[in-house]
Parts: C-alpha cells; sequence; structure tokens
C-alpha cells in the first residue's frame, strides 16, 4: 500500500470524529499532502500567521471552524514502522501552529516509537502546546481493514 491510498481513509475517519468530538462547529476535512498549509488555511478562510511562508505539509487536515475561530487537526500518514525523525516533523509542526490535536499515524508498526513512549514512559516526547495548556500528539496503528485507528495501539490512550 502506497502512503498516498491512506489519506482518504484517514480524512473520511477525520471527519466522522471532528462531527462527533466538535459540535457546533463547520467541519472541513482535507487531503492536502501535496499542498502548502498557509495555502489551503487562506483557501477555507482561516487565518494562522505562523504558516505563512513556511513550508509545512500536513498529510490530512481538519478545521473546524465557528465564527472568526478555528480549531486545527493534523494527521501525518505513514506506511512504515514509526521513526523519533516521524515524530519531530509532526512535533516541529505542532510546536509551531499548535494545532487542537495531532496524530501520527502508521499501517506498518509503532517502531522504535513504542518502546520510548510505553517501554521508557516517555510520553513527554508528545507534547506540545503553547505553554499554557499542555496537549499530546497521539501515535498510533491505522487499521486498513477497518479503515479507523487501532485504538488499542494509541499512545497516549484516549
Amino acid at each position: 500500500m502506497l502512503e498516498e491510498e491512506l489519506y482518504e481513509p484517514m480524512r473520511r475517519w477525520l471527519e466522522q470524529y471532528m462531527k462527533d468530538n466538535y459540535r457546533g462547529y463547520e467541519i472541513i476535512t482535507i487531503d492536502c499532502h501535496s499542498s502548502r498549509l498557509d495555502r489551503v488555511l487562506a483557501k477555507y478562510d482561516v487565518i494562522n500567521e505562523q504558516s505563512n511562508g513556511v513550508d509545512i505539509q500536513i498529510d490530512v487536515l481538519g478545521i473546524a471552524k465557528k465564527d472568526t475561530k478555528a480549531k486545527l487537526i493534523f494527521i501525518e500518514a505513514k506506511k512504515t514502522k514509526l521513526t523519533l525523525r516521524d515524530l519531530g516533523q509532526l512535533w516541529a509542526y505542532c510546536k509551531l501552529i499548535n494545532p487542537e490535536e495531532a496524530f501520527l499515524l502508521t499501517s506498518a508498526d509503532l517502531g522504535s516509537l513504542r518502546k520510548l513512549a510505553a517501554g521508557f514512559k516517555r510520553e513527554d516526547l508528545l507534547n506540545f502546546g503553547d505553554g499554557r495548556k499542555i496537549k499530546k500528539m497521539k501515535i498510533g496503528k491505522w487499521d486498513i481493514g477497518k479503515n479507523g485507528p487501532d485504538f488499542n495501539s494509541l499512545l497516549p490512550k484516549m
């Protein structure tokens, strides 16, 4: 399976997840792996100064809009075992943009990240936020058969 084949099922799952968890918001989900984040946000009238001119490409983006406010959700998709490099990429995006939620999902295995997060109890590596509120990236396995995350594999547990 190609990584690109994961985007549409992940987008559909994210749309339902957001409808369930962000009631009262207009929900938009986009496969935007080949577009810069600032351009995608501008297309949907979402202003995020930190993304302007920065080459950030999120695989699947969720936008929850209400009035002039927008909450963002990122999904980074992988078809290989997860590595610290994969986590670092998403962490950098999260530190810069500060989305509401972020997922790093693989159709393979959690790889070395399982050992770091679960074995060495280093879930702090998943932390991001603006300093006032600490959020955690979620890492896990994408279940191709169910077209959704394997919730038993998600770290931290939801």
